[in-house]
């Protein structure tokens, strides 16, 4: 009975041993610079031409833009710039044109169309 309750003690024991843990101190302006950088990458992306014209398309000016920036969490914050940063400039436009290719080499081969002087309709 001893040597059992031994066995079960050193077990339960040796599971709560702590790693040991290390961490350094940082200053406050190290912790709060990192975002304010985040913020403002991101307020600097709104005030370019391209997007700001994009964004009034839909309704929202660049400063209300600007401002729900501020009241994004830090966390929010950095996934918007490493977004910015990783988003390809023109992605996608040579997928949308060889879809549009391939749209109409189908309707000039069934006869709807007449685009290409290479195709031959099918009617």
């Amino acid at each position: 009975m001893k040597a059992t309750t031994l066995a079960v003690l050193v077990s339960f024991g040796s599971t709560f041993v702590a790693a040991p843990a290390s961490a350094a101190l940082i200053t406050t302006e190290q912790s709060v610079g990192a975002h304010t950088v985040d913020r403002a990458h991101i307020k600097q992306f709104f005030d370019r031409a391209d997007v700001a014209k994009i964004l009034e398309s839909k309704g929202v000016t660049p400063e209300m833009a600007k401002a729900r920036v501020d009241s994004m969490t830090d966390a929010e914050a950095q996934q918007l710039a490493q977004k910015i940063d990783t988003a390809p400039a023109g992605a996608g436009i040579i997928e949308v044109a060889f879809t549009v290719f391939v749209i109409l080499l189908i309707t000039d081969i069934l006869g709807f169309t007449k685009v290409f002087s290479f195709t031959r309709p099918v009617r």
